[in-house]
C-alpha cells in the first residue's frame, strides 16, 4: 500500500485550525471538549486527512481521561509508534496514522483500566471521523 501524499496547503485551507494544528503539528485538544469523547455510537473511527479506518467502537471506553479512549487499534498496521519526549524527562508513545503520518494522540500501559489490552490510547477527536454503522 502507498503512502497517502498530503499537500499541507489544501490541507490546511480544508481543516479548521484546531484539527490542523493537533493531525499536522501535533497539538492536543483541551480534555473534555471533543466531539467523541462520550460518544457511544456503534461505527468506525477515521483518520480525518486520510480517511484510513484507525479505531473501532467496539474497542472504545470511558476512561474519564477527557478524550477518546480506545483499547486497541483497528490492525496494528493502522497506526505508526514513535517515541515522545517533548515532556522529558517524562517519555510517551505519540500515535500517528500510518497512511499519512497525522499525529492522533498517545497509548498508555498499565494504568489498570480494566480492558484486554491494559492499554489506554488516548485520541484527540479532532483527528478523527467517525463513520457510522
Amino acid at each position: 500500500m502507498s503512502k497517502f501524499e498530503v499537500n499541507e496547503a489544501e490541507l490546511a485551507a480544508k481543516l479548521d485550525p484546531l484539527s490542523y494544528e493537533v493531525l499536522r503539528k501535533g497539538a492536543t485538544e483541551r480534555p473534555f471538549t471533543g466531539e467523541y469523547n462520550d460518544s457511544d455510537k456503534v461505527g468506525s473511527y477515521r483518520c480525518k486527512v486520510c480517511n484510513s479506518e484507525l479505531f473501532r467502537s467496539e474497542t472504545k471506553f470511558h476512561s474519564g481521561c477527557g478524550w477518546p479512549s480506545f483499547y486497541a487499534p483497528t490492525k496494528d498496521d493502522a497506526v505508526t509508534l514513535i517515541e515522545d519526549h517533548s515532556l522529558a524527562p517524562r517519555v510517551r508513545t505519540e500515535v500517528r496514522c500510518a497512511n499519512c503520518d497525522s499525529h492522533l494522540g498517545h497509548v498508555f500501559e498499565g494504568e489498570g483500566y480494566e480492558t484486554p489490552t491494559d492499554q489506554r490510547w488516548c485520541i484527540n477527536s479532532v483527528s478523527l471521523i467517525l463513520e457510522e454503522n
